[in-house]
Order: structure tokens, then sequence, then C-alpha cells
């Protein structure tokens, strides 16, 4: 039986529609996107309605991407006039009844991916002959205002013209609408009479009703249809300096965001590694983007500039102002950046928080702003001491933002590290546009209106965020919260802060109108639980022990009784009987697809003869098409049946898998797997050695890449040295390679025996390089690829040698 496909994929605030054109197989004879916006909050519902042609039974899958920041709520299917509704349930549990599908035989699998801006969720159903299905799934995000706008992003590509496609968009704000506007390469001269847009003070339409003949003909389209977005940009007014106040019987929500407020200058130190891994592309684009930045510094402004590896080069040691002499006088230094060395974080993060705490002006806003690729690899490594000082240093007198480069580096550890101090982390990505990401970011941070704003509610509780480090212009602070006993008129609010030269405050005494409005359905009750469910997982990363345990209790009971999907939930697909199992798995910045949508990854090497040696050759696979293998001159990729060589430093183009060849060591990543592989001289011949610097979630990888590693003791160094590895005491020799810096035990059989064991004892290294390891099993067998230490120190054998 051939297998139909359907895909239907949603993106942001925004939906992409993607099938396999056979239209004697399948029609997708109805496409429809609703968008209910009302009071910023967001609700999308996609419907497509699939009918298969043929005679036979046919298996149809339903695609849709979302936003990393929206929650899936609702997800059914209507099949023969049976409604098959999908259940959220604690992921655990969901986890045991995926485990529990797997186990009786049945083709389950858990579905979830990330992308630059979307989560991934997909499921299939076999539909009779001449049957239908309508497949129907509906988010819910709050909407973020960033430079002055919010943003609905639709993006259309169904594959194939769609008789009744449409998308519906309403857009209703009681404080009224200021300006809308629709852009985007679907907004062409040829479908101009498929979109209308109507504008009627607090209300706002648009509607896109391309015919068939138009999804053909259009600039962007052709015989597979639309492929092309719409951009539905719009404002609200702001009619009050206290915001807008909305309530609901027992909760409100507050939107701050004033305008006419005079900008404060601020004070900018940018940090930016220029380590050996941002080689090529990455520093190049790094320096463009710097120079966009400093053209846009303010006269009153005073900025610093430093570039660190393992050591700090400084611009100047001291904040300066933003004369015409100085900004150009730093574009001269940031265009000479080179690439090299490792990557001391912790020496860098805190000479940038020593240059603004030497630089305190009153009436204006500090920021810390750090860029980087990888993890910190000189210095001090330990993350959560690096985490420790930077917070000690900084003690909560400026925020620090964390943009991470690419994949190889350690997000989390940038999370943590921006969330701890009142800022955020922001991925780049390694595409052209890179550039332009960095200096948008910059913008949302340009122009500081207010410091230490303090948001304060009488008759209130259970209250979200409330004290905010910054306002931006063109941002806004939402608070939400529940209406002590449901008792409006004890209900007061207020916001204190810091101005350019003066301490304000909001309230309704000094607002010239303040507007007011009463819901009376549950929008505002969910969006109280939208905002307390991503604020209480933001906190959950900072903490730790029982008080994590807690926020992540609350956060889970809010998801359940809200049917939010997130991170500690999962929505189990209810099907017909005799259908597979499918789980909508809601994943982490960083994480990898999980096993069912990703394959396994095995690592390989060949042993040079040299006992005390490294490896010859080590060998990637990834999947059954992606293959890599490394030698000290010479990468090989084989992707299918195409291999090609590759001796030159740089990017080297591998599919899945990201190869990037330096001086003396050639890095290698795949899902969040980050391996380095360092080329060694030894002896006038060059070897390799494979430290792992990230160790890949759950699922992703065999061997020890799905382990951590083991951890050991040193208890005894004279006259012998002595370990401790799971409670035994096992004899150890050391030997020291000063050119790696790697501190190698071999550990010996017990009762001294020096012959190989039927089961050979691992050789473990340990280093500033994450304490990763690579292990020898006898005397010409090495493996980077096992399970465990048994209790004897001796490890279970799971060796995968060229």
């Amino acid at each position: 039986m051939r297998r139909t496909v359907v895909h239907v994929t949603l993106l942001g605030l925004f939906c992409l529609v993607t099938t396999l054109p056979n239209k004697d197989d399948w029609d997708i004879y109805s496409f429809h996107i609703n968008s209910t916006v009302t009071g910023r909050y967001a609700t999308t519902v996609i419907k497509s309605r699939v009918a298969n042609r043929m005679n036979e039974s046919k298996e149809i899958e339903f695609h849709v991407r979302i936003p990393k920041n929206a929650f899936i709520s609702k997800f059914r299917m209507f099949i023969d006039g049976q409604v098959y509704d999908g259940t959220v349930k604690a992921k655990e549990q969901a986890q045991r009844q995926y485990t529990e599908a797997v186990s009786r035989g049945e083709s389950a699998g858990l579905v979830s991916s990330v992308g630059r801006t979307l989560e991934e969720f997909k499921t299939s159903v076999t539909v009779a002959a001449h049957k239908k299905v309508t497949f129907e799934l509906t988010y819910e995000e709050l909407m973020t205002r960033t430079l002055g706008k919010y943003e609905l992003l639709i993006h259309a590509r169904p594959m194939q013209p769609v008789q009744d496609f449409k998308v519906d968009v309403h857009i209703h704000e009681k404080a009224g609408i200021s300006f809308i506007d629709v852009k985007g390469g679907l907004s062409t001269k040829a479908l101009a009479n498929a979109i209308t847009k109507t504008h009627a003070d607090k209300q706002a339409w648009v509607h896109f009703y391309p015919t068939e003949d138009q999804q053909k003909t259009c600039d962007s389209c052709g015989e597979q249809g639309l492929n092309g977005d719409l951009v539905i940009v719009y404002d609200v007014n702001r009619i009050s300096s206290l915001g807008d106040l909305k309530r609901s019987p027992g909760y409100f929500v507050h939107h701050f965001a004033p305008s006419e407020l005079p900008r404060m200058p601020k004070n900018v130190v940018f940090v930016i590694d220029q380590s050996g891994s941002m080689h090529g592309k990455k520093i190049q684009q790094t320096r463009i983007a710097l120079i966009h930045i400093l053209n846009d510094l303010a006269e009153d402004d005073h900025f610093g500039l430093m570039t660190f590896d393992d050591n700090i080069f400084h611009w100047k040691r001291e904040l300066v102002q933003a004369t015409e002499e100085n900004v150009k006088s730093a574009k001269s230094f940031a265009r000479k950046i080179q690439d090299r060395g490792s990557t001391d974080i912790n020496k860098a993060v805190l000479e940038g928080t020593k240059m603004l705490n030497a630089h305190h002006k009153e009436s204006s806003a500090s920021i810390l702003i750090l860029l980087t690729d990888g993890d910190p690899t000189s210095g001090v490594t330990n993350p959560e001491r690096i985490q420790s000082n930077v917070r000690k240093a900084i003690a909560d007198k400026f925020p620090l933002y964390c943009l991470g480069f690419g994949f190889d580096v350690n997000f989390n550890f940038l999370e943590k590290m921006s969330l701890q101090n009142n800022g955020v982390a922001r991925r780049i990505y390694e595409d052209s546009d890179a550039d332009l990401q960095l200096k948008g970011f910059y913008e949302e941070v340009a122009n500081p209106l207010l410091l230490d704003v303090a948001m304060t509610y009488s008759g209130a509780s259970n209250l979200t965020q409330t004290n905010f480090s910054m306002y931006y212009n063109g941002s806004e602070i939402v608070v939400a919260g529940q209406v002590t006993d449901n008792n409006s008129e004890n209900f007061d609010s207020q916001v204190i802060a810091i101005s350019a030269n003066k301490r304000v405050r909001f309230s309704k005494t000094n607002a010239s109108v303040e507007f007011t409005e009463v819901v009376s359905d549950d929008q505002i009750q969910r969006v109280w639980a939208y905002l307390t469910v991503k604020q209480l997982l933001q906190k959950e990363v900072v903490l730790s022990g029982p008080e994590k345990e807690a926020v992540q209790k609350e956060a889970l009971e809010l998801s359940l009784k809200y049917s939010f999907v997130t991170p500690l939930t999962s929505m189990v697909v209810t099907k017909p009987p005799g259908e597979e199992t499918d789980v909508l798995d809601k994943p982490k910045e960083g994480k990898p697809q999980s096993r069912a949508s990703v394959p396994s990854l095995y690592v390989n090497g060949e042993l040079d003869s040299n006992v005390k040696g490294g490896f010859n050759k080590i060998g990637i696979h990834f999947d059954n098409s992606h293959h890599v293998e490394v030698g000290p001159k010479l990468i090989s990729v084989r992707i299918g049946q195409t291999t090609t060589h590759h001796s030159e430093q740089g990017i080297i183009p591998a599919g899945s898998i990201t190869v990037i060849r330096r001086d003396k060591e050639i890095d290698v990543a795949a899902g969040d797997m980050r391996l380095v592989i360092i080329v060694h001289g030894q002896t006038g011949k060059e070897l390799l050695w494979p430290v792992l610097r990230q160790q890949p979630s759950d699922n992703f990888g065999e061997g020890i890449l799905a382990l951590k590693p083991v951890t050991y003791e040193i208890i005894h160094q004279s006259p012998t040295t002595k370990l401790r590895i799971i409670d035994e005491e096992i004899e150890a020799q050391r030997q020291l390679e000063q050119t790696l810096g790697l501190s190698l035990m071999e550990i010996l059989p017990p009762h001294g025996q020096r012959q190989a064991p039927e089961h050979p004892a691992p050789l473990r290294t340990s280093s500033t390089l994450h304490n990763s390891f690579i292990r020898r099993w006898s005397s010409n067998q090495y493996s980077i690829h096992s399970t465990s230490l048994h209790a004897k120190g001796y490890g279970t054998l799971d060796i995968f040698c060229l």
C-alpha cells in the first residue's frame, strides 16, 4: 500500500502548509487559518480537510510548526462522524504510555523538533477509501511588542492549489488600533485583489482569499500553488501613561508601555568572543554587525569594547563617550578582530563588569552584552563557578545579555547566567543574516526609557513578575494576577520607576486618561495562566533542589489545568482503535529531536599501533546516510552514495552534521552533541584525540554518548596512585601529556595483574575540557563507545572500532 502524506505546517503567528503533490491520491479540498487577536493575546486555529480519492485506505500525515513561545491547547481529528480529541498529560505519564505502546510492538512516535523559531508536531491517521478527515489544531500566544509594533506572520505553501483556501485575521483592541499594514511576499500586484484590509477604530480585519488560478500565477506561485508570506503589522493607541488595565471576574492583566518619555543615556560594554571557533563567516559577520551598532550609538552614550580568547584585548580600558572620533576609532578596532586561541568566558565577563562598575553615572542605564559561540575552555571552566562569579560581580546593578552564536555554544549555560542577572539569552543562527540578527537585538535595547520598574497592586494576589530592571522604547511590560476575593473596588495599581532625570510614578491620579476594560469571558484568566507558566519555567532554570521541584510542580499543575503543552507536559493524540500512539512533546531550546525523529549517532576509532598513542582515524556515523571519517590530514564525507574529501580549513559541508576544521582541532556537532577532535603531534607523527565537549540528551546517541561519564576520586598518590570508582579502590598509573593538557589515568586490574582481563580495564581522562573521557580496553584497542563500569572497575563492553 502506497503511503500518502499531507503536511500542514504552522510557523509563528504564521502558517506553513506543505504537501506531497499527487492529486490522484488525495485532495486538500479546504484549508482555513483563523487567527483572532484580542488584547494582544492570539488564538490561532488551523483547520485542514483532506479527502482520500483512492480505492484503498491511505495514511495521511498532519504536520504543524508553531512558534516556540506558543502553547498548543487543543488538537482533534474528525473521521467518519467520530471526534478524536488529544489529551494533555504530565510528560512522565505520556512517556509511559509511549513506552508501553513500543513494548506491545506498536509503531509509537514521540514527535518534536526545534528550528530557528519553530517547534514541530506531526501525526498521521489511516483514512479509508473515498473517506475524509478533518484536522484541527489550536494554539495560544501572548504577542510580544518589539520596536513599536506587533507582527502576525502567515506563510502559505500548500504545494497544490486549494479550492477553498482562506486566511482570516481579526484583531480587536479596546484601546484602539493606531495603524495596521499588510506586507510580505504574497502582498503583490498579482494577489492584490485577494487581500482585503478593514480598519475601524478598535477592530481590524484582514482576509486573504486567492482563487485557484491566482495560486498558480502569482510571483511566488506555480503549479504547486502558493509559496510566500503575509505579515500583518499593527500597534495600539497609548492613551494613558499607566497603560491598559483589563479585568474579568477574578483576574486582571496590565499592559504598560509609556512612550512619551525622554531617552536615557546608556553605558554599554560589548564583550566579543574572538576564539578560534569564531573562524570564517562568524567573525566576518560579527565585524559587520559591530560597525553598524557603533554607528547607531547616541552621542550621549558611553561605551566600551573588548574581545577575548584566552586573553583579553581592550579597545580602551574604560568607557568613553560616543563621540564621532571615538566611534571611528572603535570601528577601526572592530575591523581588525581576528579569531585565535581558546575561550575564557569567566575572565571576559568579569572584566566587562569591572568596566561598568567603574563608570557609575546617575540617570543612565548600564548594559553588558556578551557574544560567544563556544563553551569556556580556559581559565575557570566550571559553568556553576562562572555563573556564581558573574552574579556576585554584577550584584543586580545592570542586566547581562548573552548572545549564543550557532549550536556549538552551551545555550543552557548562557540562559541561566542571563536570567540570574536580569537579562535574556538569544541564539544567533549561523545564517546569511547573522549580522542582521545581531544588529536587530541591539536595536531592541538601544533606547532605555526607565530603570528599576516596580509594578504594585493592592487588592491582588498570585501576581506574575512585577519588578523589571529596564523598560526599553518600543517594548511592553505585561503583568497579570488574581483580584483578591473578586473585589474590584479595593483593586488599585501604580508604577514607580527611574526616568532620565528623576523618580517617576504612574497612577490614576497623574494619568490624564486611564482606560479600564471589564471582560466577561475567561481570556484574561488564560493570559494569567500563560504568563505564569512561562515565568515559572524561566525561574526553574536558575533554581535547584526543593525550590526547583516546587516551581516545576506549580507549572505542571497549571499546564494540566489549562491544557497547555509545555516542556513539562505532552499531548497524547487519540486515534481510532488499532492505530499507532503519538505523543506531542514540547522541547526546550537547544534540545535535539527525540528518538522517533532523530537517528542514533555512533563514534568509532582506529588506533595507532603505539600503546600510548592516539587514533589514526575517527568515524562519525549519523543515520544510515551521513558518515564522516576524520584523519590528521584528510576529512572524508559520505552522504548517501556521494563521497567527498577535504583537507582545507573552515566549514565542511556534511549534511546533518556540522564539521569545522581548524589548525589543531576538528569540531563535530550533531543535534546538541559536540565532539572536538584534537590533532596531537607525537614523535613526529600526528594522532587524534576525541573529547566530548557537550553530552547529548538521552535517546540521541549510543554508548557513552547517551550516558554521563563515570566519576572518580583520587584518594592516594604515594607510593602508588589509587582511585575510588563506584566505592571500589583501584590502583592506577599516571601519565601527563603536556601538549594536550590531558591527565591520563590508566586503571590497573585488581591484585596488580598486568595482563588484559576478560573485561579489559578502562583508561579515563580528566581535564579542563569538561571531564570528557576516552577508554582503552587493551593494549591495541580503544573505544569511545561503551556503557558503564562494574563495581570491580571493569567496563561493560560495547565496542565499535574500525
